[in-house]
C-alpha cells in the first residue's frame, strides 16, 4: 500500500525568514501537527511543537533557525516504509513531493487511520514501553521540563507518594500554562512570570483524570481511544489494577509495529539516525546481535535504538544518550548509556544492555531451579 491516497495537500507554510513567535502563534491558533518551513517556496523543514517547548531561542529570532530535517517522501512510497522513515527522523510529519515539487504532508496520524481496522491482530502488551519516567505531583515544572528533554520524551506519568497513578503531563500540558502565563496582565517582567511558571508543582499543570489502556486491549482499542481524545500516547495499566502505572503506548510505537518484518537478520530500527556518525546500522545491528547470542534461547522480535543530542560538545563532538531496547521472547529488556558521538554511547549503552541480558538469563535459571525443585517436593 502507497501513500498516495493518504497524503494531504491541507498543511501550514511560513517562510524560514518569519520570526518564531508567529510560529508560535500558529501553533496557539490552529494546533497544526506540525509547520512546513520554506525559503522562497523551496522546502527547508519542518518545525513541531516540542521543537518550540525544548528550544531556548528567542521569539525575535528567524523561524530558519529552529527548522529540523525530515525526510522528503515521494507521493507513491510505501506506506511501511514512510512509517520507518518517520520513526528514524523522530517526526510525526514529513514533506510529500511529486517530483521535484512539494505537494503536501503524511501526517502519522493518516497512516494510521488508514491502518486501523487491521490493528485488531496485535494487543497493547506486545508493543508497548514498558520502561517509563515518571514524576511525583509535587515536582516542579521546571524539573518535568528538563526530564522531557533529557529523555527524549513527551509525557510523564504522575504517580502520588505511593506510586498510584493521579495524572499525565505532556509538551502540550506545560505549553499550554506558559502561554496562559505570557497573557495575564502582570506588573513583571517576562522572565519572573516564566520562573514563577516553573517553580509551580506538576500537580497544577497536570490532566487528570488519566485516559489508560489494559495490556490486553487490542491495539486497534488504544488507537481509537488516542484519536477520540486527540492523545498521541496513553498510559498502560494491568487488567486487575487501573492505577498501577506499566508502561506507555504512543503512536510512535504503533507506527513501529508496522514495519516490523520477517527478514533474516534482526530488524533495527534508528531514531535519529542523521546523528550516527563513525558506526552504521549494519555495525549496530552485528553488535546487537552478538550480544543475544549469548542467551541462546531467546529470540528477539525487534530492536530500537533511539540516539538523542546534547548541547554539550568535546572538541566539536556532541554529546549523545542511545537508549538500546530490544523486545524479545523472554519479556523487554534495554540498555542505556551516554559518550561523545554516537558510537561512543552506543557503546556504552550496548555494554549495559549485555550485563541486562546476563542478569535476565540468570533470573531464568532460578526460575527454572525454584521450579524443578518445587516439582520435586510434591514428589515427597
Amino acid at each position: 500500500m502507497d501513500i498516495a491516497d493518504i497524503a494531504t495537500q491541507e498543511f501550514v507554510e511560513v517562510d524560514g525568514q518569519k520570526r518564531l513567535a508567529k510560529v508560535r502563534s500558529i501553533f496557539e491558533r490552529e494546533n497544526p501537527k506540525g509547520v512546513i518551513v520554506t525559503d522562497d517556496g523551496d522546502y527547508q523543514g519542518v518545525i513541531t511543537q516540542q521543537q518550540l517547548l525544548q528550544s531556548h531561542i528567542e521569539d525575535g529570532m528567524k523561524a530558519a533557525a529552529m527548522v529540523k530535517s525530515a525526510p522528503k517522501v515521494e507521493r507513491t512510497a510505501d506506506l511501511r516504509d514512510v512509517a520507518r522513515m518517520l520513526i528514524e527522523g523522530d517526526t510525526k510529519i514529513a514533506p510529500v513531493f511529486e517530483g521535484d515539487d512539494l505537494w503536501g504532508i503524511i501526517t502519522a496520524d493518516a497512516i494510521l487511520e488508514a491502518v486501523i481496522e487491521n490493528l485488531d491482530v496485535l494487543t497493547v502488551e506486545q508493543i508497548f514501553t514498558e520502561d517509563i519516567v515518571t514524576v511525583t505531583e509535587d515536582t516542579h515544572v521546571g524539573r518535568a521540563i528538563n526530564l522531557l528533554r533529557e529523555n527524549g520524551i513527551s509525557r510523564l506519568p504522575v504517580v502520588n507518594e505511593n506510586g498510584r497513578l493521579t495524572g499525565m503531563l505532556t509538551t502540550h500540558d506545560i505549553v499550554d500554562v506558559v502561554v496562559r502565563n505570557m497573557d495575564k496582565p502582570t506588573q513583571g517582567d517576562r522572565a519572573g512570570d516564566i520562573e514563577r511558571v516553573l517553580d509551580l508543582p506538576v500537580y497544577d499543570v497536570m490532566a487528570n483524570p488519566v485516559t489508560t489502556v489494559d495490556l490486553e486491549d487490542t491495539v486497534r482499542e488504544a488507537v481509537e481511544l488516542m484519536f477520540e481524545m486527540d492523545y498521541s500516547g496513553l498510559v498502560v495499566t494491568p487488567e486487575y489494577d487501573d492505577s498501577l502505572p506499566a508502561g506507555i503506548v504512543t503512536k510512535t510505537d504503533v507506527l513501529r509495529a508496522l514495519t516490523y518484518t520477517e527478514e533474516e537478520h534482526m530488524d533495527v530500527q534508528i531514531t535519529n539516525i542523521d546523528l550516527l556518525d563513525t558506526i552504521t546500522r549494519d555495525d549496530i545491528r552485528r553488535s546487537i546481535e552478538q550480544v543475544v547470542e549469548k542467551y541462546q534461547r531467546m529470540s528477539v522480535q525487534h530492536a530500537h535504538v533511539r540516539l538523542h543530542k546534547h548541547k554539550e560538545k568535546l572538541r566539536g563532538t556532541p554529546l549523545i544518550q542511545c537508549q538500546i531496547r530490544l523486545r524479545t521472547s523472554h519479556g523487554q529488556v534495554a540498555g542505556s548509556g551516554e559518550g561523545y558521538g554516537a558510537e561512543s554511547a552506543f557503546r556504552v549503552a550496548l555494554d549495559r544492555l549485555e550485563r541486562n541480558v546476563i542478569e535476565m538469563k540468570g533470573m531464568q535459571r532460578d526460575e527454572q531451579y525454584r521450579g524443578q525443585l518445587l516439582r520435586k517436593l510434591n514428589e515427597l
